[in-house]
């Protein structure tokens, strides 16, 4: 068999990691494995492979082949030992804290989180006593007094969505490492080929593999990857036991199709998110454009650092602005697109733009998004694959149509 684990250009193991064709009778493309059980040779073979001291699969709600490629690919992208497949990303999310968290313990979030991760938390685990404490992680000072040796976890999304806030990976990690807390970072906006938080000194990385790992739209599902020791208790306990978030393995193989071409891909969210924040930022009727490419970045240091490609910086496809006139002018602007689709999810081929504060923000109240950083006018745009310049025109012109004399005059 040749060695196709060997070569380290990232493209490369997106292609070829963990599978070779001629140990599947040539077939190029990976089988996927359509099964929910698996046959033992003999009964000592099935107890031995139950007590995991013989390799195999048992029961695809715990291992599949084609979900084990994956895993392995996936661990080899962001610089970790294992990977665990989950049926979504909050189902990886939720798999791992059940795993890692008692009552009584704590764990230190930041400020903006996804909507259904803040439900979860405070929903979900503060119901079963574990204490869920928000800092501001963009400054980890903060993190310094409030970390204790009650906390387990620190969490945090970087760029942060919607606000596309950033952390500093390194230093929180250091802080966490001296309190023997686990970092876990969503990595789902920056994907592997921008950011590797491993690298960084995460112990955990979770993605919804729904958004640029699949990059079309068609599936949803999940990633969790960290130490090997780490990730088997989150697959015999968070995934099999307590969430069955499972993924099937059709889903499986559209990742893997995703992953062969998420470099390019995420090439060109890139390029034309920097060209669409440019055009934006000097609009009329822009208030303000977040994006961690712009120079007016606050954090556009950090994101020179944290944010890179084999080729330099880079700093993704998810752009987020604020409109002279709130949320009346966010929704107008919405309504006055043409080609640019109004939906949640991201990473697609289509550009797609949505209201966080009344659709994947809803589950917090008005009080927590303003505590949060999320305000009613804020704007969400996933930069698709389309021409730059198409994008650009259907902005321009519902936000010229915004900028009009009248409207701005009513807005203020």
């Amino acid at each position: 068999m040749r060695d196709s684990n060997s070569p380290s250009g990232f493209a490369t193991r997106a292609i070829h990691h963990g599978y070779d064709p001629l140990d599947h009778g040539g077939s190029l493309a990976p089988p996927v494995h359509m099964t929910s059980t698996f046959v033992f040779g003999s009964a000592d073979q099935g107890g031995a492979i139950f007590a995991g001291e013989a390799p195999g699969h048992v029961y695809s709600r715990i291992s599949n082949p084609t979900l084990d490629l994956l895993e392995q690919r996936m661990a080899s992208l962001e610089g970790a030992e294992a990977g665990l497949a989950t049926g979504s990303g909050i189902g990886a999310i939720t798999a791992s804290l059940w795993t890692i968290l008692q009552p009584g313990d704590e764990i230190i979030v930041d400020e903006t989180l996804y909507g259904c991760t803040f439900s979860f938390l405070h929903h979900g685990l503060e119901k079963f006593g574990v204490i869920v404490t928000h800092c501001d992680l963009t400054e980890p000072d903060t993190l310094r007094r409030a970390i204790s040796n009650r906390t387990k976890v620190v969490y945090f999304e970087t760029p942060a969505n919607p606000n596309m806030r950033l952390v500093d990976i390194d230093a929180i990690a250091k802080i966490a490492k001296s309190a023997d807390a686990l970092v876990m970072v969503d990595n789902t906006y920056a994907t592997p080929v921008l950011t590797r938080p491993i690298e960084r000194g995460a112990d955990l990385v979770v993605h919804s593999a729904t958004k640029y790992l699949g990059g079309h739209g068609d599936l949803v599902g999940g990633i969790v990857v960290g130490c090997k020791e780490l990730i088997d208790e989150i697959r015999l306990y968070g995934l099999k036991d307590m969430t069955g978030a499972v993924m099937a393995p059709m889903t499986a193989m559209l990742i893997l199709r995703g992953l062969k071409t998420l470099e390019l891909r995420m090439e060109r969210h890139c390029s034309s998110a920097q060209t669409v924040a440019e055009a934006l930022a000097s609009h009329p009727a822009v208030a303000s454009v977040l994006y961690p490419g712009l120079s007016s970045f606050a954090q556009r240091e950090l994101a020179d650092l944290q944010m890179t490609t084999e080729a330099g910086p880079a700093y993704g496809g998810m752009i987020a602005l604020e409109l002279h006139g709130g949320i009346e002018a966010g929704k107008a602007l919405i309504d006055g697109l043409s080609m640019i689709h109004c939906a949640v999810s991201l990473g697609d081929a289509e550009t797609l733009i949505q209201h966080p504060a009344s659709m994947t923000h809803s589950p917090y109240t008005p009080e927590e998004r303003i505590r949060h950083g999320i305000s009613d006018g804020l704007v969400r745009l996933s930069v698709g694959l389309e021409a730059v310049d198409d994008i650009i025109a259907d902005l321009i012109v519902s936000l010229d149509a915004l900028s009009a004399p009248s409207l701005l005059a009513a807005a203020e």
